[in-house]
């Protein structure tokens, strides 16, 4: 996964359990784009002070993935739900009944995930 959009998607889930003040400067660096230098000049900080926390932060929702999952699960459950999508346009147009039996698997897969 490329780095911004991992990281995206780790603060996505997990970034309200930073703090405050760890969510503006990884917000900046994340999403406004915004260089070291330009987050520790507007904080007040080093620029290897923000380097350390991004970091630091970096690893701290890397853990709660690691631990929770919830990236993961939400990322197979897209997939599933497109299939069922796929199968779905399909019968609409075949009438092929085995495909709701795939369909009924596939939602039973999702409900154990």
């Amino acid at each position: 996964m490329e780095s911004i959009v991992k990281q995206s998607l780790l603060y996505d889930f997990y970034g309200e359990l930073l703090t405050e003040h760890q969510r503006s400067i990884y917000e900046d660096v994340v999403y406004n784009d915004m260089s070291l230098s330009e987050i520790a000049e507007e904080n007040g900080i080093s620029r290897q002070g923000v380097h350390d926390l991004i970091k630091r932060c970096d690893k701290t929702l890397s853990a709660y993935e690691d631990k929770l999952h919830l990236i993961s699960k939400f990322q197979t459950t897209r997939r599933m739900v497109e299939e069922i999508h796929k199968k779905t346009r399909i019968f609409k147009e075949t009438k092929d009944e085995s495909l709701i039996d795939e369909i009924e698997q596939i939602s039973n897969d999702i409900m154990e995930l």
